[in-house]
């Protein structure tokens, strides 16, 4: 599933009616007068949608890619970008299951080296945002052994 803005939303559809009229790709010019949008910011959402495999962007035209994909949409960026972390914090929460040992605990940097460098590449800031969101969840607990630090998941 596709995750999209109110505004690349309202774009789509346009292109969608206007697609029609324009089989070779619908100009610019009159999307940007159609929806009263500055063209930066129509270049940007056209940019967004390509990148999202749902519109190819080219020559100052448009079209729609040819893949059924399922859409859904949120009403801004910071939405976007929420749900976005979530899913990071759900993928994260599988790789722990996945990386824990038989008593459930796995060791502080064992697990920090895997959100950062593994598969997901979490960055810095945002890998110590989900071990606290999931700490704050009650679904990891720090524990401090005698031969280290580690995390014990919860289930």
């Amino acid at each position: 599933m596709i995750t999209i803005t109110k505004n690349e939303e309202v774009v789509l559809d346009q292109i969608k009616i206007y697609i029609i009229e324009y089989p070779e790709g619908v100009p610019l010019n009159v999307l940007r007068k159609d929806l009263g949008f500055h063209e930066y910011d129509l270049v940007q959402i056209l940019e967004e949608l390509q990148g999202k495999g749902l519109a190819i962007f080219k020559d100052n035209k448009v079209i729609l890619s040819e893949s059924e994909k399922e859409v859904n949409t949120v009403n801004s960026k910071k939405d976007l970008e929420e749900l976005e972390l979530n899913q990071k914090e759900k993928d994260s929460y599988k790789l722990i299951q996945q990386l824990v040992d038989d008593k459930n605990l796995i060791s502080k940097y064992t697990l920090e080296g895997h959100l950062l460098y593994g598969d997901l590449e979490i960055s810095n800031f945002r890998m110590y945002h989900i071990i606290l969101s999931l700490q704050n969840k009650g679904l990891l607990k720090p524990i401090t052994k005698d031969d280290g630090e580690y995390y014990l998941l919860v289930e």
